[in-house]
Protein backbone atom coordinates (compact mmCIF):
# COMPACT_ATOMS: atom_id res chain seq x y z
CA UNK A 1 0.00 0.00 0.00
CA UNK A 2 1.20 3.52 -1.12
CA UNK A 3 1.12 5.66 2.07
CA UNK A 4 2.58 8.69 3.83
CA UNK A 5 3.51 8.17 7.68
CA UNK A 6 3.05 11.27 9.83
CA UNK A 7 4.23 11.78 13.24
CA UNK A 8 2.34 14.64 14.84
CA UNK A 9 3.31 15.42 17.97
CA UNK A 10 0.94 17.90 20.09
CA UNK A 11 1.47 19.32 23.74
CA UNK A 12 0.05 16.40 25.48
CA UNK A 13 0.47 13.26 23.14
CA UNK A 14 2.09 12.20 20.15
CA UNK A 15 0.42 9.96 17.75
CA UNK A 16 1.65 8.07 13.86
CA UNK A 17 -0.93 8.18 11.48
CA UNK A 18 -1.36 7.02 7.82
CA UNK A 19 -2.33 9.45 5.37
CA UNK A 20 -3.63 7.81 1.82
CA UNK A 21 -4.37 8.44 -1.45
CA UNK A 22 -8.05 9.02 -0.50
CA UNK A 23 -6.36 11.83 1.78
CA UNK A 24 -8.06 10.31 4.70
CA UNK A 25 -5.94 9.44 7.95
CA UNK A 26 -6.33 5.94 9.13
CA UNK A 27 -4.56 3.43 11.49
CA UNK A 28 -3.53 6.63 14.31
CA UNK A 29 -1.39 4.90 17.12
CA UNK A 30 -1.82 7.65 19.78
CA UNK A 31 0.40 7.58 23.17
CA UNK A 32 0.06 10.58 25.90
CA UNK A 33 2.39 12.49 26.52
CA UNK A 34 2.16 15.15 29.40
CA UNK A 35 4.43 17.67 29.69
CA UNK A 36 6.50 18.33 33.15
CA UNK A 37 5.34 21.39 35.47
CA UNK A 38 8.25 21.32 38.55
CA UNK A 39 6.26 24.82 39.81
CA UNK A 40 3.55 27.23 38.66
CA UNK A 41 4.52 28.90 35.16
CA UNK A 42 6.94 26.16 34.19
CA UNK A 43 6.80 23.52 31.40
CA UNK A 44 8.72 20.89 30.68
CA UNK A 45 9.33 17.65 29.18
CA UNK A 46 11.62 14.35 28.74
CA UNK A 47 13.31 15.16 24.82
CA UNK A 48 14.91 11.39 25.26
CA UNK A 49 10.86 9.77 25.80
CA UNK A 50 9.70 11.80 23.12
CA UNK A 51 11.75 10.55 20.69
CA UNK A 52 11.49 7.14 22.31
CA UNK A 53 7.77 7.35 21.48
CA UNK A 54 7.98 8.78 18.10
CA UNK A 55 10.18 5.87 16.97
CA UNK A 56 8.61 3.14 18.70
CA UNK A 57 5.36 4.19 17.45
CA UNK A 58 6.28 4.58 13.46
CA UNK A 59 7.81 1.78 13.34
CA UNK A 60 4.74 -0.46 14.80
CA UNK A 61 3.15 1.50 11.52
CA UNK A 62 5.70 0.36 9.32
CA UNK A 63 5.28 -3.08 11.05
CA UNK A 64 1.68 -3.15 9.96
CA UNK A 65 1.63 -1.13 6.57
CA UNK A 66 4.84 -1.66 5.32
CA UNK A 67 7.45 0.87 4.76
CA UNK A 68 5.94 4.16 3.12
CA UNK A 69 6.49 6.68 0.55
CA UNK A 70 7.60 9.12 2.99
CA UNK A 71 7.57 10.84 6.05
CA UNK A 72 5.71 14.16 7.14
CA UNK A 73 6.16 16.16 10.64
CA UNK A 74 4.42 18.20 12.48
CA UNK A 75 4.41 19.70 15.74
CA UNK A 76 3.83 21.96 18.52
CA UNK A 77 6.19 24.63 18.14
CA UNK A 78 8.45 26.98 19.84
CA UNK A 79 9.37 24.53 22.17
CA UNK A 80 12.95 24.31 22.70
CA UNK A 81 15.61 21.21 23.31
CA UNK A 82 19.49 21.48 23.40
CA UNK A 83 21.66 18.82 23.28
CA UNK A 84 25.45 17.29 22.17
CA UNK A 85 25.84 16.42 18.67
CA UNK A 86 28.13 14.18 19.73
CA UNK A 87 26.85 11.97 22.09
CA UNK A 88 22.64 12.76 20.76
CA UNK A 89 21.94 13.48 24.56
CA UNK A 90 19.82 16.52 25.94
CA UNK A 91 21.23 19.07 28.26
CA UNK A 92 18.39 19.28 29.89
CA UNK A 93 14.56 18.48 29.99
CA UNK A 94 13.48 20.57 26.98
CA UNK A 95 11.31 23.68 27.66
CA UNK A 96 7.93 23.69 26.51
CA UNK A 97 6.15 26.47 24.41
CA UNK A 98 3.64 27.51 27.17
CA UNK A 99 6.58 27.73 29.80
CA UNK A 100 7.20 31.51 31.37
CA UNK A 101 10.27 31.38 33.30
CA UNK A 102 11.93 34.08 31.19
CA UNK A 103 9.45 36.96 31.33
CA UNK A 104 12.21 38.79 33.42
CA UNK A 105 14.92 38.22 30.59
CA UNK A 106 12.28 39.44 27.71
CA UNK A 107 10.63 42.60 29.93
CA UNK A 108 14.68 43.14 30.13
CA UNK A 109 15.37 43.48 26.34
CA UNK A 110 12.36 45.13 26.03
CA UNK A 111 14.52 47.81 26.98
CA UNK A 112 17.12 47.48 24.59
CA UNK A 113 14.82 47.73 21.73
CA UNK A 114 14.01 43.73 21.26
CA UNK A 115 10.95 42.27 21.52
CA UNK A 116 10.70 39.21 22.14
CA UNK A 117 8.19 37.06 24.37
CA UNK A 118 8.56 34.01 26.96
CA UNK A 119 6.74 31.40 24.29
CA UNK A 120 9.80 32.63 22.08
CA UNK A 121 12.55 29.91 21.56
CA UNK A 122 14.94 32.68 22.10
CA UNK A 123 15.68 33.47 25.73
CA UNK A 124 14.72 29.40 26.32
CA UNK A 125 18.41 29.05 24.99
CA UNK A 126 19.24 31.15 26.78
CA UNK A 127 17.99 29.87 29.82
CA UNK A 128 18.86 26.11 29.15
CA UNK A 129 22.45 27.10 28.63
CA UNK A 130 22.53 28.89 32.08
CA UNK A 131 20.87 26.64 33.92
CA UNK A 132 23.29 23.61 32.49
CA UNK A 133 26.42 26.15 32.97
CA UNK A 134 27.31 25.96 29.98
CA UNK A 135 30.08 28.09 28.81
CA UNK A 136 31.56 26.34 25.60
CA UNK A 137 29.03 25.85 22.06
CA UNK A 138 31.28 23.62 20.74
CA UNK A 139 28.99 20.12 19.63
CA UNK A 140 25.78 22.02 20.96
CA UNK A 141 23.06 22.21 18.79
CA UNK A 142 19.78 24.04 19.67
CA UNK A 143 16.42 22.87 17.98
CA UNK A 144 12.84 23.07 17.61
CA UNK A 145 10.83 19.78 18.68
CA UNK A 146 11.01 18.89 14.06
CA UNK A 147 14.58 19.39 14.65
CA UNK A 148 15.13 17.05 17.38
CA UNK A 149 12.88 14.30 15.98
CA UNK A 150 14.93 14.69 12.32
CA UNK A 151 18.35 14.66 14.35
CA UNK A 152 17.17 11.56 16.14
CA UNK A 153 15.37 10.15 12.88
CA UNK A 154 18.56 10.23 10.90
CA UNK A 155 21.63 10.49 13.69
CA UNK A 156 22.94 7.10 12.64
CA UNK A 157 22.54 7.11 8.98
CA UNK A 158 25.44 8.64 6.91
CA UNK A 159 24.18 12.16 6.79
CA UNK A 160 22.43 13.21 9.83
CA UNK A 161 20.84 16.25 9.78
CA UNK A 162 20.41 19.60 11.92
CA UNK A 163 18.14 21.27 10.43
CA UNK A 164 14.53 23.37 10.67
CA UNK A 165 11.73 24.15 8.57
CA UNK A 166 10.81 28.16 8.39
CA UNK A 167 7.52 28.02 9.39
CA UNK A 168 9.17 26.64 13.09
CA UNK A 169 11.69 28.60 12.72
CA UNK A 170 9.27 31.60 12.14
CA UNK A 171 7.72 31.07 15.80
CA UNK A 172 11.81 30.98 17.36
CA UNK A 173 11.92 34.99 17.90
CA UNK A 174 15.13 34.15 16.11
CA UNK A 175 14.86 35.12 12.53
CA UNK A 176 15.28 39.00 11.13
CA UNK A 177 12.82 41.35 10.09
CA UNK A 178 12.76 40.04 6.31
CA UNK A 179 12.30 36.24 7.80
CA UNK A 180 15.14 35.58 5.90
CA UNK A 181 17.67 34.76 7.99
CA UNK A 182 18.72 34.18 11.53
CA UNK A 183 19.04 38.06 13.49
CA UNK A 184 22.64 38.56 14.55
CA UNK A 185 21.43 41.13 16.78
CA UNK A 186 19.41 38.67 18.62
CA UNK A 187 21.81 36.66 19.10
CA UNK A 188 24.64 39.03 20.24
CA UNK A 189 21.72 40.11 23.26
CA UNK A 190 21.51 36.85 24.31
CA UNK A 191 24.93 35.94 23.92
CA UNK A 192 24.85 32.93 21.77
CA UNK A 193 26.27 31.46 18.76
CA UNK A 194 24.46 31.09 15.43
CA UNK A 195 26.41 27.85 15.02
CA UNK A 196 24.07 26.09 17.34
CA UNK A 197 20.99 26.56 14.88
CA UNK A 198 19.83 24.37 12.80
CA UNK A 199 19.94 24.74 9.28
CA UNK A 200 16.54 26.51 7.43
CA UNK A 201 15.38 24.14 4.55
CA UNK A 202 12.24 23.94 2.75
CA UNK A 203 8.71 22.58 4.43
CA UNK A 204 8.75 20.55 1.36
CA UNK A 205 11.58 18.10 0.03
CA UNK A 206 14.29 15.35 0.66
CA UNK A 207 15.14 16.48 4.01
CA UNK A 208 17.03 12.92 4.88
CA UNK A 209 16.61 9.19 5.34
CA UNK A 210 14.97 8.16 8.57
CA UNK A 211 17.35 5.47 9.28
CA UNK A 212 15.51 5.00 12.91
CA UNK A 213 12.78 3.55 10.84
CA UNK A 214 12.36 0.22 8.81
CA UNK A 215 13.17 0.80 5.70
CA UNK A 216 14.86 3.85 6.07
CA UNK A 217 12.08 5.98 4.53
CA UNK A 218 12.88 9.64 3.17
CA UNK A 219 11.97 12.60 5.37
CA UNK A 220 9.80 14.73 2.56
CA UNK A 221 7.50 17.43 5.17
CA UNK A 222 8.05 19.68 8.16
CA UNK A 223 5.42 21.94 9.23
CA UNK A 224 4.65 23.70 12.65
CA UNK A 225 0.95 22.59 13.79
CA UNK A 226 -0.97 25.73 12.89
CA UNK A 227 0.52 25.65 9.86
CA UNK A 228 -0.04 22.01 8.97
CA UNK A 229 -3.94 22.74 9.81
CA UNK A 230 -3.94 25.64 7.57
CA UNK A 231 -2.80 23.39 4.39
CA UNK A 232 -4.88 20.32 5.77
CA UNK A 233 -8.15 22.44 5.18
CA UNK A 234 -6.66 23.56 2.06
CA UNK A 235 -6.19 26.88 2.43
CA UNK A 236 -3.44 27.73 -0.18
CA UNK A 237 -4.68 30.85 -1.77
CA UNK A 238 -4.66 34.67 -0.16
CA UNK A 239 -7.61 35.18 2.18
CA UNK A 240 -8.09 31.33 2.88
CA UNK A 241 -8.28 31.31 6.55
CA UNK A 242 -8.58 28.47 9.21
CA UNK A 243 -9.12 28.18 13.12
CA UNK A 244 -8.34 25.45 15.04
CA UNK A 245 -10.32 25.39 18.29
CA UNK A 246 -8.36 22.59 20.73
CA UNK A 247 -7.59 24.34 24.34
CA UNK A 248 -6.97 27.50 23.01
CA UNK A 249 -7.86 28.77 19.39
CA UNK A 250 -5.58 29.89 16.92
CA UNK A 251 -6.52 31.49 13.39
CA UNK A 252 -4.42 31.49 10.65
CA UNK A 253 -4.69 33.79 7.16
CA UNK A 254 -2.66 33.25 4.36
CA UNK A 255 -1.66 36.85 3.07
CA UNK A 256 0.58 35.96 0.66
CA UNK A 257 4.67 36.48 -0.37
CA UNK A 258 4.98 39.31 0.99
CA UNK A 259 5.88 39.99 4.69
CA UNK A 260 3.66 41.54 7.16
CA UNK A 261 4.56 44.98 7.81
CA UNK A 262 4.70 44.69 11.02
CA UNK A 263 7.68 42.30 12.42
CA UNK A 264 6.38 41.02 16.47
CA UNK A 265 2.30 41.95 16.45
CA UNK A 266 -0.07 44.12 14.87
CA UNK A 267 -2.52 47.08 15.78
CA UNK A 268 -5.00 44.23 16.25
CA UNK A 269 -2.43 42.02 18.07
CA UNK A 270 -1.65 39.16 15.34
CA UNK A 271 1.49 38.05 14.71
CA UNK A 272 2.95 37.39 11.38
CA UNK A 273 4.04 33.10 10.81
CA UNK A 274 5.41 31.45 7.51
CA UNK A 275 3.16 29.25 6.21
CA UNK A 276 5.02 27.18 4.57
CA UNK A 277 8.24 27.68 1.86
CA UNK A 278 8.84 25.68 -1.26
CA UNK A 279 11.77 26.34 -3.74
CA UNK A 280 13.41 28.49 -1.01
CA UNK A 281 9.90 30.75 -1.50
CA UNK A 282 7.64 31.41 1.39
CA UNK A 283 3.66 32.61 1.80
CA UNK A 284 3.11 34.31 4.96
CA UNK A 285 0.22 34.02 6.79
CA UNK A 286 -0.97 36.06 9.85
CA UNK A 287 -2.16 34.31 12.78
CA UNK A 288 -4.62 35.39 15.77
CA UNK A 289 -4.80 33.97 19.27
CA UNK A 290 -6.97 33.15 22.00
CA UNK A 291 -5.52 31.64 24.96
CA UNK A 292 -8.55 29.52 26.59
CA UNK A 293 -11.45 28.00 24.14
CA UNK A 294 -12.17 24.06 25.26
CA UNK A 295 -10.26 24.69 28.43
CA UNK A 296 -13.60 26.87 29.38
CA UNK A 297 -15.80 23.84 28.56
CA UNK A 298 -13.32 21.20 30.58
CA UNK A 299 -14.05 23.82 33.55
CA UNK A 300 -17.61 23.46 33.11
CA UNK A 301 -17.09 19.94 33.45
CA UNK A 302 -14.34 19.40 36.21
CA UNK A 303 -14.25 22.43 38.00
CA UNK A 304 -18.47 23.47 38.22
CA UNK A 305 -19.07 19.85 37.53
CA UNK A 306 -22.53 20.93 36.12
CA UNK A 307 -21.66 18.36 32.87
CA UNK A 308 -20.82 15.34 32.76
CA UNK A 309 -18.93 15.33 29.06
CA UNK A 310 -17.53 18.04 27.16
CA UNK A 311 -20.75 17.29 24.27
CA UNK A 312 -23.21 17.72 27.09
CA UNK A 313 -22.43 21.58 26.86
CA UNK A 314 -24.27 21.22 23.45
CA UNK A 315 -26.98 19.42 25.17
CA UNK A 316 -27.60 21.61 27.93
CA UNK A 317 -27.13 24.81 25.86
CA UNK A 318 -29.99 23.07 23.08
CA UNK A 319 -32.59 23.20 25.96
CA UNK A 320 -32.98 27.09 25.58
CA UNK A 321 -32.95 29.57 23.08
CA UNK A 322 -31.37 32.34 24.81
CA UNK A 323 -28.76 32.63 27.53
CA UNK A 324 -31.42 35.41 29.13
CA UNK A 325 -28.29 38.45 28.57
CA UNK A 326 -26.23 36.03 30.95
CA UNK A 327 -22.64 36.54 29.09
CA UNK A 328 -19.35 34.23 29.89
CA UNK A 329 -15.91 36.16 28.73
CA UNK A 330 -13.64 33.00 28.27
CA UNK A 331 -10.35 34.45 29.82
CA UNK A 332 -9.25 31.85 32.12
CA UNK A 333 -5.45 32.62 31.45
CA UNK A 334 -6.07 36.38 29.95
CA UNK A 335 -7.02 37.80 26.48
CA UNK A 336 -5.31 37.88 23.27
CA UNK A 337 -5.88 39.46 20.04
CA UNK A 338 -6.68 41.56 19.47
CA UNK A 339 -6.63 43.04 23.21
CA UNK A 340 -3.34 41.58 24.87
CA UNK A 341 -4.05 41.28 28.48
CA UNK A 342 -2.50 38.66 30.21
CA UNK A 343 -4.43 40.13 33.70
CA UNK A 344 -7.92 39.64 32.23
CA UNK A 345 -10.08 37.21 33.96
CA UNK A 346 -12.91 34.71 33.17
CA UNK A 347 -16.00 36.57 33.54
CA UNK A 348 -19.65 35.38 34.06
CA UNK A 349 -22.11 38.47 33.98
CA UNK A 350 -26.11 38.54 33.80
CA UNK A 351 -26.95 36.03 36.17
CA UNK A 352 -30.33 36.07 37.69
CA UNK A 353 -32.55 33.83 39.94
CA UNK A 354 -33.89 32.47 36.89
CA UNK A 355 -30.07 31.46 35.36
CA UNK A 356 -29.68 27.89 35.05
CA UNK A 357 -27.35 25.16 33.71
CA UNK A 358 -28.55 25.58 29.75
CA UNK A 359 -27.93 29.19 30.20
CA UNK A 360 -24.78 29.11 31.55
CA UNK A 361 -23.88 26.30 28.93
CA UNK A 362 -24.81 28.57 25.73
CA UNK A 363 -23.71 31.53 27.34
CA UNK A 364 -19.91 29.76 27.61
CA UNK A 365 -20.22 28.58 24.17
CA UNK A 366 -21.24 31.40 22.54
CA UNK A 367 -18.78 34.01 24.40
CA UNK A 368 -15.65 31.55 22.57
CA UNK A 369 -17.75 32.04 19.68
CA UNK A 370 -17.70 35.76 20.26
CA UNK A 371 -13.52 35.40 20.76
CA UNK A 372 -13.05 33.43 17.50
CA UNK A 373 -14.95 36.45 16.12
CA UNK A 374 -12.54 38.94 17.86
CA UNK A 375 -9.96 36.64 16.21
CA UNK A 376 -11.10 36.68 12.93
CA UNK A 377 -12.03 40.64 12.73
CA UNK A 378 -8.23 41.16 14.27
CA UNK A 379 -6.43 39.21 11.54
CA UNK A 380 -8.92 41.37 8.86
CA UNK A 381 -7.77 44.16 9.89
CA UNK A 382 -3.96 43.63 10.59
CA UNK A 383 -4.04 41.68 6.68
CA UNK A 384 -5.73 44.12 5.08
CA UNK A 385 -7.43 41.08 3.82
CA UNK A 386 -11.21 40.01 3.76
CA UNK A 387 -12.12 36.53 4.79
CA UNK A 388 -15.17 35.31 3.01
CA UNK A 389 -15.30 31.81 4.51
CA UNK A 390 -13.77 30.29 7.54
CA UNK A 391 -12.61 27.03 7.93
CA UNK A 392 -12.87 25.22 11.65
CA UNK A 393 -11.13 22.15 13.30
CA UNK A 394 -10.12 21.14 16.58
CA UNK A 395 -12.21 19.42 19.37
CA UNK A 396 -14.84 22.19 19.84
CA UNK A 397 -15.76 21.52 15.81
CA UNK A 398 -17.67 18.87 16.44
CA UNK A 399 -20.00 21.45 18.74
CA UNK A 400 -23.30 22.18 16.69
CA UNK A 401 -24.52 25.27 19.09
CA UNK A 402 -20.78 26.40 19.12
CA UNK A 403 -20.63 26.36 15.84
CA UNK A 404 -23.73 27.99 14.47
CA UNK A 405 -22.88 30.52 17.08
CA UNK A 406 -19.75 31.15 15.30
CA UNK A 407 -21.33 31.59 12.26
CA UNK A 408 -23.82 34.44 13.55
CA UNK A 409 -20.52 36.09 15.64
CA UNK A 410 -18.68 36.14 12.92
CA UNK A 411 -21.52 36.68 9.99
CA UNK A 412 -19.59 34.18 7.79
CA UNK A 413 -20.15 31.06 6.24
CA UNK A 414 -18.34 28.20 8.41
CA UNK A 415 -17.23 25.23 6.91
CA UNK A 416 -15.86 22.52 9.30
CA UNK A 417 -13.16 20.24 8.32
CA UNK A 418 -14.51 16.56 8.13
CA UNK A 419 -10.88 15.64 9.96
CA UNK A 420 -11.11 16.93 13.55
CA UNK A 421 -7.36 17.27 13.33
CA UNK A 422 -6.68 18.69 10.40
CA UNK A 423 -2.51 18.55 10.78
CA UNK A 424 -1.74 15.15 10.50
CA UNK A 425 -3.89 15.64 6.69
CA UNK A 426 -1.88 18.89 6.24
CA UNK A 427 1.52 17.61 6.83
CA UNK A 428 0.98 14.48 5.10
CA UNK A 429 -0.62 15.87 1.80
CA UNK A 430 3.03 18.41 1.64
CA UNK A 431 4.72 15.07 2.17
CA UNK A 432 2.54 12.97 -0.34
CA UNK A 433 2.66 15.97 -2.91
CA UNK A 434 6.26 15.50 -2.44
CA UNK A 435 6.38 11.81 -3.28
CA UNK A 436 3.99 12.40 -5.71
CA UNK A 437 1.31 10.37 -4.23
CA UNK A 438 -1.02 13.13 -5.43
CA UNK A 439 0.04 15.29 -8.68
CA UNK A 440 -0.88 18.97 -8.03
CA UNK A 441 -2.79 21.49 -5.41
CA UNK A 442 -5.72 21.22 -7.58
CA UNK A 443 -5.78 17.08 -6.79
CA UNK A 444 -5.93 18.32 -2.96
CA UNK A 445 -9.02 21.20 -3.89
CA UNK A 446 -11.14 18.69 -6.03
CA UNK A 447 -11.32 16.32 -3.04
CA UNK A 448 -11.79 18.56 -0.83
CA UNK A 449 -14.12 20.20 -2.52
CA UNK A 450 -15.84 16.89 -3.32
CA UNK A 451 -16.39 15.64 0.09
CA UNK A 452 -20.16 14.97 1.12
CA UNK A 453 -19.46 14.98 4.72
CA UNK A 454 -17.34 19.00 4.81
CA UNK A 455 -20.87 20.45 7.07
CA UNK A 456 -21.40 23.87 6.40
CA UNK A 457 -23.17 26.40 8.47
CA UNK A 458 -24.26 29.64 7.98
CA UNK A 459 -25.84 32.70 9.79
CA UNK A 460 -28.93 32.70 11.22
CA UNK A 461 -29.31 35.87 12.37
CA UNK A 462 -27.49 38.61 14.40
CA UNK A 463 -25.36 38.49 17.52
CA UNK A 464 -25.21 41.59 19.63
CA UNK A 465 -21.76 42.01 19.12
CA UNK A 466 -21.88 45.73 20.70
CA UNK A 467 -23.10 44.21 24.09
CA UNK A 468 -20.00 41.67 23.52
CA UNK A 469 -17.40 44.22 23.67
CA UNK A 470 -18.78 45.97 26.28
CA UNK A 471 -18.47 42.93 28.46
CA UNK A 472 -15.42 42.03 27.23
CA UNK A 473 -14.45 45.43 28.57
CA UNK A 474 -15.23 44.04 32.46
CA UNK A 475 -12.68 40.73 32.12
CA UNK A 476 -10.03 43.55 31.36
CA UNK A 477 -6.91 44.08 33.96
CA UNK A 478 -8.50 41.92 36.68
CA UNK A 479 -4.86 41.18 38.00
CA UNK A 480 -3.32 44.62 37.47
CA UNK A 481 0.43 43.50 37.60
CA UNK A 482 -0.26 41.39 34.85
CA UNK A 483 -2.25 43.27 32.60
CA UNK A 484 0.92 45.89 32.67
CA UNK A 485 3.20 43.36 30.71
CA UNK A 486 2.95 43.17 26.88
CA UNK A 487 4.98 41.36 24.77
Amino acid sequence: MSYILVLDIGTSSIRASVVTKNQDVEATLQTEFLPISPSPGLVEFDPVEMAKISIDSMNKIIDDRGVPLGIGITNQRASTILWNKKTGLPLANGIGWQDLRTIGECLMLQSKGIRLAPNHSATKIASILGATGSTSFENIAFGTIDSWIVFNLTKNSSNPQHVSDWSNASLTGLLNEQGSGYDDEISDALRLDSAIFPKLVDSRGHLGEASALTGSPPILAILGDQQASLFGQRCFNVGDAKVTFGTGGMLDLVVGKSRPLFRVQGSNGTTPVIARTENSESIWAIESIMLTAGSCIEWLRDGLKIINTSQDSHIEASKCTSSDDVWFVPALMGLGAPVWDLGARGTLIGITRGTGIPQIARAVLEGIAHRGADLLYAAQSDGDVEIKTLKVDGGMSRNPTFVQALANSCQKEIHVSSQTEATTLGVGLLAGLEANLFNSFDELCDNENNLTNTQIYYPTGFDNRERWLFVREKALKTVLELSDINF
